[in-house]
Formats: structure tokens, sequence, C-alpha cells
């Protein structure tokens, strides 16, 4: 189960490795494959991968592609 968290009213926008997995149906595993292949959009803070929600609800609108 994703946890949302909201700071005044304002959802945080990134999501964790476990978060965007659930978001997107998918493992953690094949979830850092596709981070190590560049084929979801990510950031690494400190080392910790971290996604952008709205960014990835586009890329789930373009099929799971990066175009």
């Amino acid at each position: 189960m994703a946890i949302a968290r909201e700071i005044e009213g304002v959802e945080r926008q990134t999501m964790t490795i476990k978060e965007c997995s659930e978001f997107i149906g998918v493992s953690g595993t094949t979830l850092y494959t596709m981070c190590r292949l560049n084929e979801i959009s990510h950031v690494r803070v400190r080392g910790k991968i971290l996604f952008y929600k709205p960014t990835i609800i586009e890329w789930l609108k373009n099929g799971g592609t990066n175009e």
C-alpha cells in the first residue's frame, strides 16, 4: 500500500522504490533494473532512488516509454 503523506494539505510529489513499484504494479527488483537501464525517469539523492509522481503518471499515459 502506497503511503500518502500530506504536509499542510499538500501531497508529496516523490515516491520511493517501494511506493513506485506498487503504484505501477511491478516488483522492486524489476523497478531497480528499469532504473539501471534508464527505462524509467528517476533521480538519486544520496544513494536513494526517487520518482517524481507526475512524471511517472505521464510515463504510464505514454505506454511506459520515455518518448
